[in-house]
């Protein structure tokens, strides 16, 4: 399964079956986390992969709002240091680690609010410099869904998404569209951004084609006034903003579309969207070799 593949399948689960995860999935994926610590502001992170056994599953309804995920016993922890652009980096990795697991056929729902930070804090070990921003159950998904995951699903809408003209733009604010001549390779990428997870589906994501040599892209975060509301310094959308560059950015490298992020200072600054980083792309298409 390519990354791509897994972009466009991943949809959250929060009812599992119960099925017990094969060993070598385990220990694939926690050799992933392990390694994913590559950020693009610089932030320290680490992941790590919890498993409840059968006496400690009473523990873990304590832990998590119980009814909101069933049938769940391994989950997918982190922490990262408090610093600027500590949540971007925070989604943008555990972005990659839950396109990991769905590549290995698992199940997986980011949690932001459901879930008792102290109690994995504490499992985790989490330092007075570090901070706990969202978290994952892995599993296999159960074939039927169950009432709260369908209330939810109905709720976030998130089997919808934002048409292209609400979210991609060029310079002088035209909206971008599938077709455009402008996107110079980059639609499958725009395309896995629109596809982005985000909590209560609020897509806060912008993208603007910006003008310069090769393929320039700025991305800003519109936030939802009166949505969010600070959790010990988290911020769910700017979490969200990690996720869409973490979609960007394996989506444009699986395709050889070379580039880089990097902090600019673009021109275009449209009203009430907070820049967060730009993608340079180098302007030309890599063969990759089979």
């Amino acid at each position: 399964m390519t990354l791509i593949e897994a972009v466009k399948i991943r949809k959250s689960c929060r009812t599992y079956s119960g099925e017990t995860v094969e060993p070598e999935k385990l220990v694939e994926l926690k050799r992933f986390l392990e390694s994913n610590n590559k950020t693009v502001f610089g932030s320290k992170l680490r992941f790590h992969l919890l498993d409840f056994s059968e006496p400690e599953l009473g523990d873990l309804k304590k832990l998590t709002t119980y009814g909101v995920i069933q049938g769940a016993r391994h989950f997918i922890v982190g922490a990262v240091k408090r610093q600027p652009m500590a949540m971007e980096d925070y989604g943008y990795c555990m972005e990659k680690n839950i396109l990991k697991a769905t590549s290995l056929e698992l199940g997986t729902c980011i949690l932001g609010g459901t879930f008792k930070r102290s109690g994995f804090a504490e499992k985790i070990g989490m330092g007075e410099d570090e901070v706990l921003p969202v978290i994952s159950p892995v599993g296999y998904a159960r074939r039927r869904k169950s009432i709260v995951d369908r209330i939810f699903h109905l709720v976030a809408a998130s089997g919808t998404r934002k048409p292209w003209n609400e979210l991609f733009y060029l310079d002088n604010g035209t909206p971008l569209s599938p077709d455009d001549q402008n996107l110079g390779g980059y639609k499958t990428p725009l395309e896995c951004v629109r596809l982005a997870p985000s909590a209560m589906n609020k897509q806060p994501w912008r993208v603007v084609r910006g003008k310069g040599e090769g393929h320039i892209f700025h991305f800003y975060l519109k936030r939802t006034p009166g949505y969010e509301k600070s959790i010990q310094d988290i911020k769910l959308q700017n979490v969200d903003m990690g996720i869409a560059l973490c979609h960007f950015e394996v989506s444009a490298k699986e395709l050889g579309l070379e580039g880089f992020w990097e902090v600019q200072n673009p021109q275009t600054r449209p009203d009430n969207l907070e820049y967060i980083v730009t993608w340079a792309g180098q302007g030309r298409q890599v063969q990759r070799s089979t």
